[in-house]
């Protein structure tokens, strides 16, 4: 049996303390920022449990490296509250389709635009595909002329990575939220993270006036407040979904589900003329 690969690039890097820092000697931090000079690993040890507190190395790679004296759990939670408001804060964007067709209509061509510019609003990028059937491909500009359209009434929010482009039987470009837009979902965002900051903070008040919860510090519900996840407004990503067939699609389709009807009938004999003459 094939022992198991092990990939070292997957563990992430552990901070060394206290008895695990194998450098000697260490330059080292006091833990209200003084500098106390180069220490042996013991003496550093030392002086860091005398405050009742944790040698912890900062800066491996520095000569000698550097460590700091402090409280290792406060530093740790401090860096996850630190992750978790920089992840509150991030805009993740995402690769929106919307699908037209050359004989796309007015009014199907304004629902279009209103999808889009809701994609673009929620600070995700999107890509329009005008697919091509038959003899349309010989008549371009009237594509060209439906993505100039949207390119215009979308300006205001967006803009154009490329000029509208063929790629095979379709006509594409692709459209990226202007950097205001993503600011104002940032800004929404971190106030959103706030406000129910605030709400868990007067409800674990509420409780401890009750008496329903154990005193606890701010720390503590800070701690829970972590936990809650941002709730996002989530679209339909299937471009399908956007796209209204015409009836002349609908008979395409039936004529292509004709066609396939008929050839398999017409195999279904030959197909029995080659049993007979095996048996």
């Amino acid at each position: 049996m094939p022992r198991p690969h092990f990939d070292r690039r997957q563990r992430e890097p552990q901070t060394r303390i206290n008895h695990r820092i194998r450098a000697d000697p260490v330059r080292v931090i006091g833990s209200d920022g003084s500098m106390l000079g180069v220490l042996s690993n013991r003496e550093a040890i030392r002086v860091a449990q005398e405050q009742g507190l944790d040698l912890v190395e900062v800066n491996p790679k520095a000569e000698p490296p550097v460590c700091k004296i402090m409280d290792f759990g406060k530093f740790k939670y401090e860096e996850k509250k630190r992750a978790s408001e920089a992840k509150r804060k991030q805009t993740t964007v995402e690769l929106k389709e919307v699908k037209l067709r050359p004989k796309t209509d007015d009014h199907d061509l304004n629902f279009k635009l209103r999808a889009a510019r809701r994609f673009v609003e929620t600070g995700n990028k999107v890509k329009f595909v005008v697919r091509f059937r038959g003899r349309e491909i010989a008549h371009p500009e009237k594509a060209q002329s439906q993505l100039v359209w949207l390119l215009e009434h979308l300006e205001d929010i967006a803009n154009a990575d490329s000029r509208p482009s063929m790629e095979g039987r379709t006509m594409t470009v692709l459209v990226s939220p202007k950097p205001q837009v993503l600011q104002a979902i940032s800004a929404a965002k971190a106030a959103e993270a706030e406000r129910k900051r605030k709400a868990a903070k007067a409800a674990r008040a509420a409780e401890i006036a009750r008496g329903e919860a154990p005193p606890g510090s701010e720390d503590d519900i800070d701690e829970t407040e972590d936990d809650i996840d941002d709730e996002e407004e989530e679209f339909d990503e299937d471009g399908d979904a956007l796209h209204e067939p015409d009836d002349d699609d609908d008979e395409d389709d039936d004529a292509e589900e004709g066609e396939a009807a008929e050839a398999a009938e017409a195999a279904e004999p030959a197909k029995e003329g080659e049993e007979g003459e095996k048996a």
